[in-house]
C-alpha cells in the first residue's frame, strides 16, 4: 500500500543526497545574513516582551529558513513536470495519487529540516538558550507538513517558472516579514495584522517560538488553526494532483 510513497521518497532523497553538501551550504547563508542584519544590526541592546532580541529572533529564522526549504519543493516538482519528465512518470507508474502526494510531501518536510539543523547550530555558536522539548517537535511537523503542502500545490498549479517567481512575490515574501519572524504581529499596523492573520506562517512561527521560550506559553489555540489548515490543504492537494493529466 505504501510502496509508491516510498518509491517517490527515495527518489527524490536519492537526487537531494547526491547535492546535500550544496544544499546544506546554501540553506546557511540567509539565517546568517538576517542575524548579522536585524539580530546585531537593528536588534542589538534590545529586547521584545522582556526577551533579548536576538533570542526572539532565532525561532524566527527557524521557521523563515524551514519554510522556504519546504516550500521549495515546488521549482523541483516544476522542472520535474517540465523539463525532466520525472513527475510525468510517477503519474504513468502504477501509483495512487495520493501516495505521490505523501511522498512528495515528506520529501519536502524532510528537506525543510536541513535548515533547521544549521539554525540550532547557529544558535549554539552564539549561545542563545533554546528549550527542545516534544512541543517543540510537534510545531515543527505540523509547519513543515503546511508548507511542503504549499510547495506541491503551486508545484503542480504553476504553468511556468514565471508563475513561480510571481508567486514567491505575492506568498512567501509578505508571510516571511509580515508574519511575526522578526517583530511580534501585535506591534505592527493594524491592517498588517489582519493580513498575518491570513498567513499560515503567522501561526507555526508562534508555535514554534513559544515551544522554544520558556517564557511564553505554548499556543494550543494556534496549534489548532494549524492541524485545521493542514487538513484543507491536504485535501486541496489530493484534488490537485488527482485532477493532473498524464
Amino acid at each position: 500500500m505504501l510502496d509508491g510513497v516510498v518509491g517517490v521518497y527515495y527518489r527524490e532523497c536519492t537526487v537531494l543526497k547526491k547535492n546535500i553538501v550544496r544544499v546544506t551550504l546554501a540553506s546557511a547563508v540567509p539565517p546568517f545574513l538576517y542575524l548579522m542584519a536585524f539580530g546585531y544590526g537593528v536588534g542589538k541592546d534590545t529586547s521584545i516582551d522582556g526577551v533579548n532580541y536576538l533570542t526572539f529572533l532565532f525561532p524566527g529564522l527557524l521557521a523563515i529558513s524551514s519554510m522556504n526549504y519546504s516550500y521549495n519543493v515546488a521549482v523541483e516538482i516544476n522542472v520535474s513536470r517540465f523539463y525532466l519528465k520525472v513527475f510525468e512518470e510517477y503519474l504513468l507508474a502504477p501509483n495512487q495519487r495520493w501516495q505521490i502526494m505523501i511522498g512528495e510531501m515528506l520529501y519536502g518536510m524532510t528537506k525543510g529540516l536541513i535548515p533547521v539543523v544549521v539554525v540550532i547550530l547557529y544558535s549554539l555558536v552564539f549561545a542563545i538558550h533554546l528549550d527542545f522539548s516534544l512541543l517543540f517537535v510537534v510545531a515543527l511537523l505540523f509547519h513543515l507538513i503546511a508548507f511542503a503542502l504549499i510547495g506541491l500545490i503551486v508545484g503542480l498549479k504553476m504553468k511556468s517558472h514565471r508563475d513561480r517567481t510571481t508567486m514567491n512575490t505575492f506568498l512567501i515574501t509578505p508571510m516571511m516579514f509580515l508574519s511575526g519572524t522578526f517583530i511580534p504581529v501585535e506591534h505592527m499596523p493594524q491592517f498588517i495584522q489582519y493580513i498575518a492573520a491570513l498567513s499560515p506562517l503567522t501561526y507555526s512561527a508562534d508555535l514554534i517560538r513559544s515551544s522554544l521560550l520558556a517564557s511564553s506559553a505554548f499556543n494550543f489555540t494556534s496549534l489548532t488553526i494549524l492541524i485545521v489548515l493542514d487538513l484543507a490543504l491536504l485535501l486541496f492537494a489530493k484534488h490537485v494532483v488527482e485532477s493532473i493529466e498524464t
